[in-house]
Formats: C-alpha cells, structure tokens, sequence
C-alpha cells in the first residue's frame, strides 16, 4: 500500500460527470477538481475561525489572543503528532495525558527536589518516557493484547504512579530555561520594523514567516514536479496557485500577528520542527509507508515484508517520548507539576487526529491534518470562552464537530463505494 495514494474521495466541482475521477495531469479532459478528505479540514477551519472572528468582534483575530492559541493548546499538539501515527496504523492510545502527568513530576523531581541540571533532567525525562512507551509497545505488538485494553491499563497504572510521587501538591517552581521553552518568547534580534496602520513588528520574525513560506512553496513544487514525471494526476496550475497563496495568507497572517505582539513562542518554534520532522517522516521515510501499509492492510503488509511488530512497537516508543515532551511543556508553563496534569489530554489528542482527517479502520492520516483538528479545538475553546460561553456549551460543540468529522469520513467513503 502506497502512502501517497489518492482516496477515493476525489470529486469534480465542474465539468461534465459531476463525480467523475479526474483525467490525468495534461489531457483534454482536465478540469478542477478537489479531495474532499484532504481539503474538507482546512475549508471547515477557515469557516470556523471565520465564523468565531465575528462573534467575537475581531478578538480572536487579536496578536495577544493568537499568541495564547499557540502556547496554551502547544501540549495537545504534540500530543496529536504522536496519536495521528498510532490511529494510522490502526491502534489507540488512552494512557497519554497520564504519561504526561508522570513525566511532568519526574521532571520536577529531578529539578527541583534533586537539583539535576535542567538539560540533563529533560534527557532523562525524555527517556522514561520512551521506556513507558516502549513497555506498553511490547505488551501490544509483542504479546498481542489489544492497544485499547494495554493504554486502559496504563492510563490507571500512570496517574497511580504520579499521585505516589506527588501525593496531593504540585512541586515548582521550575528552572528559567524550561518556563521560557513553555511560555517564552524569541529576542527582537534585529528590531523592529513598521507597517504602516499595523505598527511596529519584530522583523526576525516576519523573516522566519517568509522563510517558512518559501519552505512551503519549493516543498509543494517539487512534489508537484516529481508526480508530473511519474505520469502521475496533480491538480490544475490555478487551483495549485491559489491554494499557495492562501496558505502563504494565513501563515503571513499569524506570523504579523505574532511579531507585534511579543515576536514568536518558543514552543511555536519546538511544534514547526516537529511538524516538519514528522511529515518528512511519513511521507518520504520508509518507516512512514510502513506505518501506513499496516494500517491500510496488515496482511499486506506482512506478506510484503514489512515488520509490523517493530513498526507497532516503536510507534508507541515514538508516543512515550512525545508525551514526556508534551509533559514538559505542560508543567513549564504551570511551573508547577500537579497530580490532575494531562485530565483527558489524550482525548483532545484523539480528536484532533479524527477531525483532521484520520480514518477509524487506519491507513489514512497527516501529520499537517491532526495539527489542524488540534487548532480547530484550540478555537472552539478560545472563541467560546471569549464569548462567556459556560463550559457544557464548549463541550457540547466539542461533542457535535467531532461526531460531524467521523460522519464525513464514513460518508465519504460510502460515497466512493456507490460510485464504483
């Protein structure tokens, strides 16, 4: 199974046939075209964000409140980069927001009861939770219990162990360097620089946003390229035009936003790479197919060669280390690691995977995707909570968008199916 197939969701929105597959890169048939599973998430964020900007007036849109966006759903995140890996191949992981609690207190341990220098304590945090990844790893790809009942039993066994090290009280305040990794923010390097009705903004970030962006665009056009000369179906010049410009739009956007605030987090800076690492990985790595081909099929897989007990395994060391840094993170900003860090953070993660497009058989997912399912919560929770809206209401929206994106994924998929 190829990673870079494309889905069965791929409708014409002109041409004669409405529903008809597209013809290839270059023929006469060509018309624009557009993949529902792909699209349908950053179509749906962008009304979202919409919709919130005006109900709120305008403060959503605000560089302090986007800054907040960025650094207070920063854990869920990275949390969401690790889950999107585990629901492509197929599993689950519930014990997630407990691995953060009880690396958050062996942070704290480490730093602040045993005075371990902060790199040092962040190493070793680190891999505990690559060890707590890797136990529940075994159990599930080795042994053969199913990764519901495995991370079930973990989530128990890793708050017992935080309440064991914590017992009722947090343990602060944490060293500068880590709270700054949390809630810091980048140095006006090289000053400021006008913008006319906007103000002044950091220039090294508005730098780092061209920089990013140009990223963006020679990664796209080389793929486009390479699937080009692979004879392979790629999308309309326009329509690849317009969706750079729009992308290039809402990154400029936030970047501004950010440099007239207080320049860029730190922990936006810690996400890019991650984002960028991961995607690599499951786009280009052989691991990253692997992923995906045990996911899609695993009978298919095996007989292919691939070893689907490694893959299963070191996904779940993958997810104990992110954790441990989603941890991190958490405590940092509190400053504090507590008995109740991580409550239903693996839920928040699980959402954003399947709002952003994973599917719930596996086999289908991007890294890019659970990031944007992860923000449209972060805004849902942002945009609410300016409005006054109580929290039942905020998780009753919460509910609905969620049980809506699992919908449109069966949907799409039936669809497909009729139509063949």
């Amino acid at each position: 199974m190829s990673a870079t197939a494309p889905t069965n969701a791929d409708v014409a929105v002109s041409g004669p046939g409405l529903g008809e597959p597209s013809a290839p890169a270059g023929g006469p048939g060509r018309r624009l075209s557009i993949n529902l599973r792909q699209s349908g998430i950053y179509v749906a964020f962008a009304l979202i964000v919409l919709l919130f900007s005006v109900l709120t007036d305008g403060a959503l849109l605000q560089p302090q409140n986007i800054s907040n966006i960025v650094v207070q759903n920063s854990y869920v995140l990275i949390l969401a980069i690790g889950m999107i890996l585990i629901i492509i191949a197929g599993h689950i992981d519930l014990s997630a927001g407990s691995v953060v609690a009880v690396t958050g207190a062996v942070a704290a341990v480490l730093m602040v009861e045993h005075d371990v220098p902060w790199p040092l304590a962040l190493l070793i945090t680190l891999v505990v939770g690559g060890l707590i990844g890797a136990w529940q790893g075994f159990w599930i790809a080795y042994f053969g219990i199913p990764a519901f009942i495995v991370t079930l039993a973990g989530m128990l066994l890793f708050r017992a162990l935080t309440l064991t090290v914590l017992g009722n009280q947090g343990i602060g305040p944490f060293p500068d360097p880590v709270r700054t990794l949390a809630n810091g923010f980048t140095e006006g390097y090289l000053g400021n620089v006008g913008l006319g009705p906007l103000g002044g903004a950091d220039l090294f970030s508005l730098l780092v946003g061209i920089a990013a962006m140009a990223g963006i665009v020679l990664v796209q056009w080389r793929g486009r390229m390479a699937r080009l000369g692979y004879q392979q179906t790629v999308e309309p010049l326009p329509l690849f035009v317009l969706k750079l410009a729009l992308a290039g739009v809402v990154v400029m956007t936030v970047i501004v936003q950010l440099a007239r605030f207080k320049n860029l987090p730190w922990v936006l800076i810690l996400l890019a790479g991650l984002i960028l690492a991961y995607s690599l990985l499951t786009s280009r790595a052989v691991f990253g197919r692997q992923i995906y081909a045990v996911g899609g099929n695993l009978q298919a897989a095996t007989l292919s060669g691939v070893k689907v007990k490694s893959v299963i395994f070191w996904i779940f060391v993958n997810m104990g280390v992110l954790s441990a840094l989603a941890g991190i993170i958490f405590a940092g900003r509190l400053n504090q690691a507590g008995p109740t860090a991580g409550n239903a953070f693996e839920l928040d993660a699980i959402a954003a995977a399947f709002i952003g497009g994973a599917a719930v058989q596996g086999g289908v997912g991007k890294v890019v995707g659970a990031i944007t399912g992860g923000l449209i919560m972060g805004v849902i929770n942002n945009g609410m909570s300016l409005m006054g809206a109580p929290s039942e209401r905020v998780m009753l929206v919460k509910g609905a968008v969620l049980l809506a994106a699992v919908a449109f994924d069966v949907w799409t998929k039936r669809r497909a199916g009729a139509a063949r």
